[in-house]
């Protein structure tokens, strides 16, 4: 079951919920509407290798907003630092992002119980549009889980997104291939 408004805020007052900076206006019927940062990056190689550690460049939106282009993938950030400790989170797009064509996540909307950071976004464009540092960017849907999780992932041993950040964090996919033993952990 997705939480309502009502359900949220017993969640934000019990702690199970933590949304940083919270603002009573961006709750809607059955979501919280998260804002993007103020920070970019891209990935430095033109290929990019799942087995490697492909770095990005950080930049900063100025003011006067920046251009998305189509050929390229985009890291982004939400302003709001979340913890979820009893639900799952999802991450959407609103509605109104994606009637401009931009897409906030290529396969990444699912939060795990026990998450507890920034959200970094896939953004990519189908044509070009300017974005601005502020702007509501998606919205975070909370679903109820059925038991107790025995391993929360902020507690994950091998949990690669665990470090809190207010920047994007590339992927860090070349984490799961083990190079001496040749193969996908």
């Amino acid at each position: 079951m997705i939480l309502t408004d009502k359900d949220i805020l017993e969640a934000i007052d019990a702690k199970t919920i933590v949304i940083e900076p919270y603002r009573r206006d961006c709750l809607g019927s059955n979501s919280y509407d998260v804002h993007l940062g103020a920070t970019l990056a891209i990935y430095k190689p033109q290929v990019l290798d799942a087995r490697e550690h492909n770095e990005i460049e950080y930049f900063t939106i100025p003011p006067e907003g920046y251009v998305l282009r189509t050929d390229t993938l985009y890291l982004g950030v939400t302003e709001e630092y979340t913890e979820t400790h009893a639900h799952v989170p999802f991450l959407e797009g609103k509605s109104s992002v994606g009637r401009l064509g931009i897409d906030i996540h290529a396969t990444a909307g699912k939060g795990d119980v026990g998450f507890c950071n920034t959200w970094t976004l896939e953004i990519s464009v189908k044509q070009p549009v300017r974005i601005y540092a502020g702007m509501p960017i998606g919205q975070l849907i909370y679903f109820e889980v059925k038991g107790d999780c025995l391993v929360p992932y902020a507690t994950k041993v091998n949990a690669k997104y665990n470090t809190r950040t207010v920047k994007p964090v590339e992927s860090m996919m070349y984490m799961n291939y083990d190079t001496a033993a040749g193969k996908w952990k």
